[in-house]
């Protein structure tokens, strides 16, 4: 850990390590023997399988206390905000599915693979063909799990089951800051396979175009987000907009919406969201609504189906859209957060093979502070909403947060 430290602020980032590992992986499956691919095809396949035992457990850890604690909270105006994100979100995914669906018949038309071939099918496995580690039970039944302890515990409050499920989620926060260091040798493995296998030069020509497509489509979902938020809450939403701009900056950095929260509080601030109300909405918002990544998620899983000649209907996605909205919820705790906890309904309901999931880390990773941005800065149209309904009218608050917004907007705290 103090090798680490000492290494430049850039080189300390996933995005980085990420970078290096897609560069490394085409150059090097272009040269290397089969003999030398076979350690990285084998830590994938571990790899692989850990992830598939690890997720269920994630989304109990982290989805049950998440939703006892929103259940916890009770009120009016918690559980029209959680509508609201949950409708924003699951907004970006059909209408990602919808843009997605039109465009790439056409702009991947020239990208696609037969497939993306197994590690351990190119090379020869020190594992063999029948390693696996089971999960304890399926990505599913951990759901309907997860809904049904956290409402149950939200309704009855026991004490020592709270507590235990509050200490389960911590342990499973430390698994997954274990999993996220790991992904650039999960994802070098796989690019290294593709460009051994002859795949490269389509999946790096296709991921460009997505990637742009993603970043076009964030800033479609922003302008969208404030022309109703600025509708219902009466203020030109080209102002709302761009006051928000610190908070979408300050993601881009940090890829934390946790690490953004105090920035975005005070935007919410500058717009004339009251102090109460962007109290609870900005910290709340920032577990659970994630517009952004949804839309990012949505069109890079369509690409890899695309690519691959899989199927990508309405109905297996719009099953996969409502409960990516809810897996997701408490994800975001460390970068890439989101994408890890994604894996068990990419795998469960999309039928994701290892390569496939591994080709959506590095699409995802690659503009990850992006989605965090928008995520953050839809937050703040969320909270002119709420405090429009909450209020009435924005009344003399508005008009005192709005004097204020110079000297908030210059940096003064």
């Amino acid at each position: 850990m103090s090798v680490i430290r000492t290494l430049p602020p850039l080189m300390r980032t996933l995005l980085f390590w990420v970078i290096i590992a897609i560069i490394a992986g085409s150059l090097l499956g272009l040269v290397l023997p089969a003999w030398a691919i076979v350690p990285f095809a084998t830590f994938n396949a571990v790899f692989g399988e850990f992830l598939s035992f690890c997720v269920p457990l994630i989304i109990v850890g982290l989805v049950a206390p998440a939703l006892a604690d929103l259940g916890a909270g009770a009120g009016k105006w918690l559980l029209i905000t959680v509508g609201i994100a949950y409708g924003s979100t699951l907004f970006a995914g059909f209408a990602t599915y919808g843009v997605c669906r039109a465009v790439f018949p056409s702009l991947l038309a020239n990208e696609k693979v037969s497939e993306l071939t197994e590690p351990t099918s190119a090379v020869a496995s020190v594992l063999g063909d029948n390693f696996e580690i089971p999960p304890m039970f399926s990505v599913m039944s951990a759901l309907v799990l997860s809904f049904v302890l956290g409402i149950a515990i939200a309704a009855l409050n026991p004490r020592i089951i709270r507590r235990g499920f509050d200490e389960f989620r911590d342990i499973i926060m430390v698994i997954k800051r274990a999993i996220v260091p790991c992904l650039p040798l999960y994802i070098f493995g796989s690019f290294l396979n593709m460009a051994y296998t002859g795949e490269i030069a389509q999946v790096i020509s296709a991921m460009v175009k997505v990637i742009v497509v993603s970043i076009i489509l964030t800033f479609a979902l922003l302008i969208i987000q404030y022309v109703l938020a600025g509708l219902v809450a009466g203020c030109n939403p080209v102002r709302a907009l761009g006051r928000m701009l610190r908070a979408y900056f300050t993601a881009l950095g940090t890829s934390s919406s946790a690490a953004t929260i105090p920035v975005t509080y005070e935007c919410a601030l500058a717009n004339g969201v009251s102090r109460d109300i962007a109290g609870f909405t900005i910290p709340l918002c920032a577990t659970i609504h994630l517009a952004g990544s949804m839309t990012k998620i949505t069109a890079f899983s369509m690409a890899v189906l695309f690519m691959t000649g899989s199927s990508y209907d309405l109905g297996s996605y719009a099953l996969f859209i409502v409960m990516l909205g809810i897996t997701m919820v408490a994800a975001p705790g460390v970068p890439g957060g989101a994408i890890t906890a994604a894996q068990g309904v990419l795998v469960g309901l999309l039928g994701f093979t290892d390569p496939m999931y591994s080709l959506m880390v590095a699409l995802y990773i690659a503009i990850d502070s992006v989605g965090t941005a928008t995520n953050v800065t839809g937050d703040g149209a969320i909270a002119l909403v709420v405090n429009r309904l909450a209020a009435g009218s924005l009344g003399k608050e508005r008009a005192r947060s709005l004097e204020a917004a110079d000297d908030i907007l210059s940096g003064t705290d």
